[in-house]
């Protein structure tokens, strides 16, 4: 779910404010307003009014940044969910990442290249005669930031342009998008906490208080490079499993001839409160899937003489994945159709199993080497979503 609030939508990208992009502008609003020249230039008020002003120009320079990678991006048919602006900037949020490491490369360079022109077009305005001074100064020191913003960017370490830029880099030299965006990620660490040690040291060494945004901005550096390799990882896992790794045989085959007033005393009735997986066989063949709602479409005065034959859902017209599909597409093909569960085919259209979004979480963590209760799988199992915080069908994308 996208959070802050809407403002607006360009190229049909809705745009959106973190909570803690408001930090940003009062901060700014303070230090034009506090600041003794500009009250005795242009009166307290004012001066509270032009840092305002600085901010919502601020504002419109990291949109485009943004809608800068965000347009580029719609050209190579990646659609683009939303541009968010928050604490330390902004982030436009993509479907998929590009499909070459030139069109990546593409991407990443257009912020940069935006705020550049910005620069360059902002400084150009400053410069008109006509403009007051006050507004020439605000004017020239937005495009300032703008060229601080477009440096700032191409830093090369994730989770900036510049970690982009390296990743498509070594993408292109090594064959391997992982291979890019581990190199990258660990950069962006390495600088992270250079930023982290520097902040400290220097804000230890003179006590001013804002030294320590150099030392937050890197923790930001370090908590996202290290949110870029382990989304790496797990998208590494999904590509290397297919649907048949992730299958279980939780399901009981039925005798298809089986009347339905049998199937309602023997199987529905003895397991209450539980769903089993119903299929229904005769002479050596699965005829189809049954379960207990299918017995609420027929009267009951026919449950003696119609069969579980007569109410099987034929196998290739149910949600299902061969043994054989990719993972990435078994976790897509579950959130498209919007179902529990998918059941999984052999070559020769036999039942193999099932697949849910727990047995999924299970395989995973068993490729990854890492422990996961069941109690957890089963509740995933029971909720029929992935944990809080675990966006797997976004993260399956990438994989493809």
């Amino acid at each position: 779910m996208q959070s802050g609030w809407r403002v607006g939508s360009l190229f049909n990208i809705p745009f959106f404010i973190d909570r803690s992009w408001f930090l940003v502008v009062v901060l700014i609003a303070f230090v034009y307003g506090s600041d003794p020249a500009w009250q005795e230039q242009v009166g307290t008020t004012a001066a509270w009014g032009v840092g305002l002003l600085f901010a919502l120009l601020l504002f419109g320079s990291v949109l485009l940044h943004e809608l800068g990678h965000s347009l580029i991006a719609q050209r190579q048919g990646i659609q683009v969910n939303s541009i968010t602006l928050f604490l330390f900037g902004g982030v436009a949020a993509i479907d998929k990442e590009s499909k070459t490491p030139g069109q990546a490369f593409q991407v990443a360079i257009a912020g940069p290249l935006v705020s550049l022109f910005l620069f360059l077009a902002l400084t150009a305005v400053s410069q008109l005669p006509s403009l007051p001074e006050f507004g020439q100064i605000v004017i020239l020191n937005v495009a300032r930031t703008n060229l601080v913003l477009a440096l700032f960017n191409l830093i090369p370490g994730l989770p900036l342009d510049g970690g982009q830029v390296l990743k498509s880099a070594v993408w292109k030299a090594t064959g391997s998008r992982s291979t890019g965006i581990r190199w990258a990620a660990r950069t962006g660490q390495i600088l992270g906490w250079t930023a982290i040690g520097l902040g400290v040291l220097a804000y230890l060494s003179s006590q001013r208080f804002e030294l320590l945004w150099i030392a937050l901005i890197g923790w930001f550096a370090v908590r996202n490079a290290s949110t870029y390799s382990r989304v790496t990882d797990l998208q590494d896992a999904i590509a290397s499993l297919k649907a048949a790794d992730a299958t279980v045989r939780e399901f009981r085959v039925l005798n298809a001839d089986m009347t339905l007033r049998q199937f309602a005393d023997e199987q529905v009735l003895q397991n209450p409160g539980q769903a089993p997986i119903y299929f229904a066989a005769s002479d050596g063949r699965y005829r189809g899937l049954v379960s207990a709602e299918d017995l609420r479409t027929v009267e009951r005065s026919e449950w003696e003489t119609r069969t579980l034959h007569s109410i099987a859902h034929p196998l290739l017209e149910i949600p299902h994945v061969q043994e054989d599909t990719p993972l990435n597409e078994v976790i897509s093909q579950l959130e498209e159709s919007e179902v529990s569960r998918l059941t999984v085919l052999t070559p020769a259209d036999a039942v193999a199993g099932t697949v849910d979004r727990g047995d999924i979480v299970r395989a995973l963590a068993k490729k990854m080497n890492f422990r996961i209760s069941e109690a957890i799988i089963q509740r995933i199992k029971e909720e029929g979503s992935y944990p809080a915080g675990l966006q797997l069908a976004a993260i399956a994308k990438g994989a493809e």
